[in-house]
């Protein structure tokens, strides 16, 4: 295909969310409505993110995906739910604004790749980057202006959160379309510039039980998750917002562990039971609580996904000591200076009281390594070429 032929090639980038009020349950299959609301925090993308290029052509047969520079079935339900939708979309918005007159790019087929900088599948929330990054591309090649929530929650539920950045809250919505079902940002990314978070990697392989197969089999079999949405929920949801607004890092700290351990606990409840969390899982768990019984006060809070790896929030003041725990009770095999990804931790020693408090035989090797990060924005458009995964033909660039 002659260089330059290319209607539009967009790249963005979209970030990691971690709810501290978790979304795990659908009411609707289809439409990938929750039974309750959910609160996540937006992970800053220099350490964390999906980066999509879509292009459009005339010249182009056929959609096509390509993900970590493997090409993916473009049949699937859900990729094929989100294209649906935002050509939906762009067709009512041409429409309104040109009378009867779409433009041929609309029936023109699309070319996408994306890559993560991070473990895909591994419990790391690349579901909600990868397709909030598609949604928010696809939306700038065919010129939509819309509330994307809907384009990018039918791909994955989580994945409207990764919308916006900062502190942001997925309504759960009422009406049966789905149409109020929408993530909005309860606090910019700014709000808070002393919350830290470390991602503490467990492992990175693919997890057992895929998050979409173990939350229907959640919704049908237990009787804790449907209490959970409908009875617990909701008074979390107003009590985290207002931990978030007040910056009560106490308030939000214990709340989101006891969040974190009640999903957990419906996986549990669900049957056959479900088990995300390993050993290693409740050895970071008990070393927090030690830590934190330690210093009298909650300084630093858990949450685990439907996987293994910890997500852990502290203050900056207490990031250097908590990584020093976390290497004194997981000691590095063989990675000692990879240890520690993303931004600078200055290391600092145990005191021996603390070693003495924690408690625990040391796990070589537990962690695998560490990505310290910080709260950060929402989507962002790439502006230079280079950056382009896709070449001038439409099809992905040999890696570098």
């Amino acid at each position: 295909m002659a260089s330059g032929r290319l209607l539009a090639t967009v790249t963005c980038t979209a970030p990691v969310n971690i709810a501290v009020i978790k979304y795990w349950g659908k009411r609707d299959e289809e439409l990938i409505l929750p039974i309750n609301s959910s609160l996540s925090v937006t992970l800053h993308q220099d350490q964390l993110k999906t980066t999509t290029t879509a292009a459009i052509s005339k010249d182009f047969t056929e959609d096509r995906v390509w993900l970590n520079g493997q090409e993916e079935d473009v049949g699937q339900p859900r990729l094929q739910a989100c294209l649906r939708e935002i050509r939906r979309l762009a067709r009512k918005r041409r429409s309104t604004v040109d009378g009867d007159l779409l433009p041929l790019s609309l029936s023109y087929k699309v070319h996408v790749a994306s890559v993560n900088n991070f473990p895909t599948a591994a419990g790391l929330a690349s579901s909600a980057a990868g397709y909030a990054c598609l949604a928010y591309t696809l939306a700038r090649v065919y010129g939509v202006e819309d509330d994307l929530s809907e384009v990018a929650r039918r791909g994955s539920g989580s994945a409207c959160r990764s919308l916006y950045g900062g502190f942001v809250e997925w309504q759960m919505g009422e009406q049966a379309d789905g149409k109020d079902s929408v993530a909005r940002q309860v606090a910019p990314e700014l709000h808070w510039p002393q919350l830290r978070i470390l991602v503490l990697v467990v492992s990175a392989e693919k997890k057992p039980t895929g998050s979409t197969v173990g939350m229907q089999t959640s919704v049908e079999t237990s009787p804790l998750l449907k209490f959970r949405a409908e009875s617990v929920v909701p008074a979390r949801m107003r009590e985290m917002l207002s931990c978030i607004q007040a910056r009560d890092f106490q308030g939000f700290a214990e709340l989101t562990m006891k969040d974190s351990n009640q999903f957990h606990a419906t996986c549990l409840d669900t049957f056959p039971p479900i088990s995300y969390l390993n050993d290693i899982s409740r050895k970071i768990m008990q070393l927090v609580h030690h830590f934190n019984a330690y210093h009298r006060q909650t300084k630093v809070a858990y949450t685990f996904d439907a996987g293994p790896n910890a997500v852990i929030f502290t203050l900056e003041d207490t990031m250097a000591e908590f990584v020093a725990a976390v290497r004194h009770s997981f000691p590095p095999e063989t990675n000692g200076d990879k240890f520690l990804k993303g931004l600078q931790v200055t290391p600092v020693l145990l005191s021996e009281e603390l070693k003495a408090a924690l408690a625990t035989e040391p796990t070589p090797g537990g962690v695998q390594y560490i990505i310290a990060t910080q709260v950060g924005p929402g989507p962002q458009i790439l502006d230079d070429p280079h950056v382009h995964l896709l070449g001038p033909d439409g099809l992905p660039k040999p890696a570098a």
